[in-house]
């Protein structure tokens, strides 16, 4: 259980600190790498946007 608990944090903060780095780029980098700003919390979630 605590294996468990511990591994929740470990991708959770994970997923924070992609977000947070990703929100610091600006809209030209993001655009260079196929993101718009709003795209950010799907992709980090779920991986690459589908087309």
């Amino acid at each position: 259980m605590f294996a468990r608990l511990a591994a929740r944090l470990k991708n959770y903060r994970s997923h924070q600190r992609t977000v947070s780095l990703l929100s610091q780029m600006e809209d030209r980098q993001l655009q260079d790498i196929g993101l718009a700003r709003g795209d950010i919390e799907t992709v980090v979630r779920n991986g690459r946007l589908q087309f």
